[in-house]
């Protein structure tokens, strides 16, 4: 199974990368997982929307390749980053790449509710007209102090915090088997 990981962060250090990274490492053996990078899309203009730049139409494509969207949100002003944003812009627009494929959210911050609002908008924007996508319900990851669980490589430390996002993998992948993505 293809997952694509859509980071809301293009800063190198951020800890949702690190979230990505760790779970694109653990979950290895469960799905191919790839982690774009959001940095070389320009600002979504419809002008151009129908002739894109070379950047947006390889974002697109590898979307649309993709089996399921892991979203993983840090939350700036209480919603999502505005790279995000501009990242579903474009993917909801003329090829819209995203109706029907399955999608699952995280995100992680040094405070205690760990990008609650963020999850909450982003769950909201993926069921827009131009998106439509199914997201799995009901096993959100909020990890907050996130500074206080991963260790200066990323790689998450805390026991409950690991134990949980194995069972939200697990779930994650029974849910799948209903879009006949998994064996």
């Amino acid at each position: 199974m293809k997952v694509v990981a859509i980071v809301g962060s293009v800063r190198e250090g951020s800890f949702n990368k690190y979230l990505a990274r760790f779970v694109q490492k653990r979950y290895a053996d469960k799905f191919d997982m790839e982690i774009l990078d959001l940095s070389g899309l320009p600002l979504f203009n419809q002008d151009i929307e129908n002739n894109p730049p070379a950047a947006v139409e390889e974002f697109k494509s590898k979307v649309k390749a993709a089996d399921a969207v892991l979203w993983i949100t840090p939350e700036y002003n209480a919603t999502i980053p505005g790279v995000l944003g501009n990242a579903i812009d474009w993917l909801s627009r003329v090829e819209k790449v995203m109706i029907g494929k399955p999608s699952w959210i995280m995100g992680a911050s040094m405070g205690q509710l760990g990008t609650v609002k963020a999850q909450a908008h982003l769950r909201d924007i993926l069921f827009a007209p131009g998106l439509q996508s199914p997201v799995l319900i009901g096993n959100e990851v909020y990890v907050g102090a996130v500074h206080t669980k991963m260790d200066k490589d990323g790689n998450i430390t805390d026991e409950a915090t690991v134990a949980f996002l194995d069972s939200v993998a697990a779930n994650f992948l029974e849910w799948m088997k209903r879009f006949g993505k998994t064996s």
